[in-house]
């Protein structure tokens, strides 16, 4: 199963100086407060075109690797979005975070998997696909973090195949974190609905069953006649001597 590796995106920003709650106006502007931090480095507080950001975090993500341009700055810098916040309701991004790493240092990332193919089980004989996991963890260098793993499932033909972690090609320098025994992905046979009959209905007058009395015995509500009363106990002369 291969893994893609995709060309690294260019993103540009700007220095910003608008700080604290005056950032609203900075997205009433249509654009993204952010900073950029690191290991090595002095945070630095940017902004993006919301637009710009918005398009590019749709096709990278936080694992894949950019280089960040900086205005007025002729070198750019390799860094992953991080710790980006959205708004509750509208989910719209807030802030976001640009980790500036050192290229010959390794990283801890959660890679996405995407789900490829078509599962015969599924077509043919209405299995359900179910995702078990939809991030495998790996450490590497930044610029060797794929940007994806694809899952191919053409292969899943009955009931219970699955895919592990182990199944998957991992490229040389990634060291694979997430267990590999993990399941990826499996089919499942349907539930069946048991469908439980409803209790015929008791046609009017009619006790229900639930509710008659025993053969025999007083209606429901009624007191017991004399005759229908049990005979009272009559206790037996003791003959023993005093």
């Amino acid at each position: 199963m291969p893994t893609t590796k995709s060309p690294r995106p260019v993103l540009k920003v700007e220095p910003r100086t608008v700080l604290g709650r005056k950032v609203k106006t900075l997205r009433r502007q249509g654009k993204l407060p952010a900073n950029i931090f690191g290991k090595k480095i002095k945070s630095q507080p940017v902004s993006v075109d919301y637009s710009e950001f918005s398009k590019l975090f749709r096709k990278v993500g936080e694992t894949a690797l950019i280089d960040l341009k900086v205005e007025k700055e002729e070198k750019s810098r390799p860094v992953l979005i991080a710790n980006l916040t959205r708004h509750p309701v509208t989910g719209n991004y807030l802030h976001a975070d640009f980790h500036q790493v050192d290229l010959t240092e390794k990283v801890t990332a959660a890679i996405p998997v995407r789900i490829v193919g078509e599962s015969p089980a599924v077509k043919d004989k209405g299995a359900v696909l179910v995702t078990v996991i939809s991030e495998i963890e790996v450490k590497a260098l930044p610029g060797d973090l794929p940007d994806h793993f694809e899952v191919d499932i053409g292969n899943l033909n009955e009931f219970g195949d699955s895919i592990l972690v182990k199944d998957l090609k991992i490229p040389a320098g990634v060291e694979l974190l997430t267990g590999p025994e993990e399941t990826i992905v499996t089919v499942q046979q349907p539930k069946q609905e048991v469908e439980e009959k409803p209790a015929p209905a008791a046609a009017e007058g009619e006790v229900p069953a639930a509710e008659a009395p025993p053969a025999g015995g007083p209606a429901a509500g009624e007191t017991p006649t004399k005759s229908e009363a049990p005979a009272p106990r009559q206790s037996k002369p003791d003959n023993k001597k005093s």
